[in-house]
């Protein structure tokens, strides 16, 4: 009998395994779309921009790297540490990885939205790209 119990621990320490890596994947690749468009507006700065939209396009194109480099950090600790002694550590650590690498993400959304409004309404663009994150926030703590 103890060959199914170490086939279903197997089976789901694979899922586990995959499911770290698709979520890795997963922010890995929309954070590099972004870094992509935010390097191309870098390389090709319009006419328009002013410092405060220069300074805002550096923000969000160090936090984008920042954050991609966390995202990544799951497939390259993979490869320290494998074969894993301790698998939930590694699972753990992992998600601590992409957690701290949304907050830069999430930074980098809120300076590309100001960016974007800023062409449109100026200085009050600050004020209207905290609107969705303000929505979210409540909307998150209603949940509860």
């Amino acid at each position: 009998m103890d060959v199914p119990d170490d086939e279903d621990k197997t089976d789901r320490l694979l899922r586990d395994y995959n499911a770290v890596l698709r979520e890795s994947t997963l922010l890995t690749t929309f954070s590099g779309i972004l870094f992509g468009f935010l390097l191309n507006i870098s390389v090709n700065v319009p006419q328009d921009f002013d410092i405060v939209d220069r300074i805002s396009l550096l923000v969000a194109l160090y936090s984008i790297t920042v954050a991609i480099f966390l995202f990544i950090m799951p497939v390259i600790y993979h490869h320290l540490q494998y074969p894993y002694r301790d698998f939930e550590k590694f699972k753990k650590r992992s998600h601590r990885f992409m957690l701290f690498g949304v907050v830069p993400a999430i930074v980098t959304l809120y300076f590309g939205l100001e960016l974007a409004l800023s062409s449109v309404i100026g200085n009050l663009a600050f004020l209207l790209a905290a609107i969705p994150y303000a929505l979210v926030y409540f909307f998150f703590r209603k949940r509860k």
